[in-house]
């Protein structure tokens, strides 16, 4: 029989477990009786399986755990015992302590003198009672207790210190949002604003078609008229023919003349030119015989007065005042909280500190000056008022506005008692004629307009432009007139024929406005990119250019003496230049986008109006 045993044998070089497979012969060579081992159930192990892979995975399973114990008990921390502490050592650690190094030699020395000798009894030096070590742990204690107290105590003011930074911080993130609100709410204003702006273009849009309508029809009837006119002129040529032809036959007279020739002439023509001639000698027979020799279509049209191009205001021009010259320039004195909405126009009255501004929410205002009373309000412009301008008398005024109207208001009646209607866009400015019975405005339609104010009616319409005219101004005590355009041109024109006699090129960009000076030889201008221009009149050439943007310029406005030009921006200042230095001085004191200022006529201050709905008064 043979028998299979296993052997488990040890490499103690390498610490490694191997199984040998070794066969034992059931017939052996030795003679020697084997007794049979009886097996010994309590030890027998149920179903267990021999498997080599498990014994060598638990054998090496125990080898970790070996190896584990042991490194747990290399690395553990070894525990401290503490020995009761004796009196000399007490003695000893305390003077360290204190740092009483002297006292502590002194005490060793006498200690082991008296130790010698025997002199010290057991109790003597024995531990140190347990009261002084339960006072030496409690002052150790203490000392650790008032160190975490300290500690605290700082960590207490540094939440302190966060506690007020995050309520400061909640205060202001407070304030930003009731900041967020108020603007939300003036951006739903503006909303509903601009819904009711919106739902105005559509009367406004038949408005406009029933102007060009009406423009149509005038135009159809401008064209028969031009016909009709057309036909008198030819028939007064050919009777001015017809008379040279006979001159020196005293036998015929004019009447016979004229219908020999017209008879010829008839008899040349087919029936149909024959008719129309007929009919034209009868209309320039009837305007020969019926019209006077002093003949004026419209007797109320006024004379333009004779153009002297003398200024009688040039007397009273001074140098400029010391304050405008000085550094800084003009001080904000007053402000007045004048519209609801922005200031677009402001205009002095000749004579009288009386003050009219004129706004977007459609009325404009009389204010005196410098106290800020108000006087009057003018209502009745269906969309904002753009501008302003008194009368040279001082009784009247002029608003234009965006409704395409311009309106005359008689102070003396409280009313407005004219108002003009024919342009088609927006009307942007007003200038009166210093003779008071013109008018001129411009307009976004890219005309400007001369009205009569005794016949009531546009004398000529200003045609030349290829965009939106934005300003225009009468030369004091002249015919002459200056407009600008966006399409960054500046013209001359003039009013008593309607025709233009210079254009200044220069600007790149739409110019906003444009001003003579005093003595009517320098103009100023400026445009939509912050660049304001000085020309030469008599050369129409460019004198200065100047740089303030990159914001618009709005309005130009010299001082009287013509050495100061004033620039307002829109980035809520004015620029202040002098004309001999070159120098830039800002004015701050608008809160928004500055739209219009004008000198008094002595130059002492000024008076300005911005988008934050206030004016300003400078001196």
């Amino acid at each position: 029989m043979t028998t299979i045993t296993t052997k488990m044998a040890s490499n103690e070089a390498s610490d490694k477990f191997y199984l040998e497979k070794e066969q034992l012969l059931a017939d052996s060579d030795d003679e020697f009786q084997y007794e049979e081992v009886p097996i010994d159930e309590e030890f027998i192990v149920d179903e267990v399986v021999e498997n080599l892979d498990i014994a060598v995975r638990t054998i090496r399973e125990s080898q970790d755990d070996a190896e584990a114990a042991v490194r747990k008990e290399s690395t553990a921390r070894p525990s401290v015992t503490q020995h009761p502490e004796v009196v000399d050592d007490f003695v000893r650690n305390f003077l360290v302590r204190m740092g009483m190094g002297r006292t502590l030699d002194c005490f060793q020395t006498e200690w082991y003198e008296l130790q010698g000798k025997g002199l010290l009894h057991e109790e003597d030096i024995d531990v140190v009672p347990d009261i002084y070590a339960r006072n030496q742990d409690l002052d150790n204690e203490i000392k650790f207790l008032k160190k975490e107290v300290d500690k605290y105590r700082n960590a207490a003011l540094k939440a302190k210190e966060t506690y007020v930074k995050l309520r400061k911080e909640r205060d202001y993130h407070r304030m930003h949002h009731k900041r967020v609100v108020q603007e939300k709410n003036k951006f739903i204003d503006d909303i509903k604003r601009l819904k009711r702006h919106y739902q105005q273009y559509e009367p406004t849009l038949h408005q406009l078609k029933r102007k060009y309508e009406v423009a149509m029809k005038e135009k159809m009837l401008a064209k028969l008229e031009r016909d009709r006119v057309v036909g008198q002129v030819n028939g007064l040529q050919s009777t001015l023919k017809s008379m040279e032809s006979f001159k020196g036959t005293s036998s015929m007279s004019l009447q016979d003349k004229r219908s020999v020739k017209g008879d010829k002439q008839v008899e040349e023509l087919g029936p149909t030119q024959r008719a129309l001639a007929l009919e034209r000698e009868k209309v320039s027979e009837c305007d020969i015989q019926l019209l006077p020799e002093d003949f004026k279509r419209y007797p109320n049209d006024s004379v333009f007065p004779v153009d002297t191009g003398v200024n009688p205001y040039l007397s009273n021009s001074k140098a400029a005042p010391s304050h405008i010259s000085r550094t800084g320039g003009f001080r904000l004195s007053n402000t007045i909280q004048a519209h609801s909405h922005s200031v677009s126009g402001v205009a002095l009255h000749p004579r009288k500190q009386i003050l009219v501004t004129s706004s977007d929410d459609n009325t404009w205002k009389m204010w005196a000056v410098p106290s800020g009373d108000i006087i009057m309000t003018g209502e009745g412009h269906t969309d904002w008022v753009s501008s302003c301008d008194f009368h040279p008398g001082g009784a009247k005024l002029a608003t234009t506005s965006g409704d395409t109207t311009v309106k005359i208001w008689d102070f003396a009646k409280g009313e407005c008692v004219h108002t003009f209607v024919d342009h088609m866009l927006a009307v942007w400015n007003c200038s009166w004629h210093s003779c008071g019975d013109f008018l001129a405005t411009c307009s976004m339609d890219n005309t400007s307009k001369v009205w009569d104010l005794n016949s009531l009616r546009c004398r000529y319409t200003l045609r030349g432009h290829t965009d939106s005219v934005n300003s225009i101004q009468f030369v004091p005590f002249s015919n002459i007139l200056l407009t600008s355009s966006a399409d960054k041109t500046l013209s001359l024109w003039d009013a008593r024929t309607g025709l233009c006699t210079q254009t200044f090129y220069g600007h790149m960009n739409s110019v906003n406005h444009a001003a003579f000076n005093l003595r009517c030889d320098t103009v100023a201008s400026c445009d939509s990119y912050g660049i304001f221009k000085l020309w030469d009149v008599r050369n129409v050439s460019e004198m200065v250019s100047v740089d303030i943007g990159p914001h618009p310029a709005n309005h130009v406005t010299f001082d009287p003496s013509g050495s100061v030009l004033g620039v307002s921006s829109n980035d809520s200042t004015i620029k202040m230049y002098e004309l001999a230095s070159g120098q830039i001085t800002a004015l701050y004191g608008h809160e928004d986008a500055v739209q219009c200022a004008l000198f008094d006529q002595s130059g002492e201050f000024m008076i300005s109006g911005g988008s934050d709905c206030t004016v300003r008064i400078w001196s």
